[in-house]
């Protein structure tokens, strides 16, 4: 699934993220940190990845993983 950064506070290294569907999704500074990146911009697109429960556990730039 795909979203584009809303928000994104580099001091806790969390954000959310408005979903292609429209709906928002937060993301915890654990999914942040195993993106690899070091930071975010609004307006960014990601690609997410969720755990059964629909909690971020990934997020990364679309097209690299």
């Amino acid at each position: 699934m795909q979203g584009t950064v809303a928000t994104f506070d580099p001091d806790t290294r969390t954000g959310t993220l408005v979903l292609d569907d429209g709906s928002e999704l937060a993301f915890p500074e654990a999914a942040f940190a195993a993106s690899g990146l070091r930071h975010l911009r609004q307006g960014q697109r990601l690609t997410v990845e969720t755990d059964a429960e629909r909690g971020v556990i990934r997020v990364s730039l679309p097209g690299i993983d």
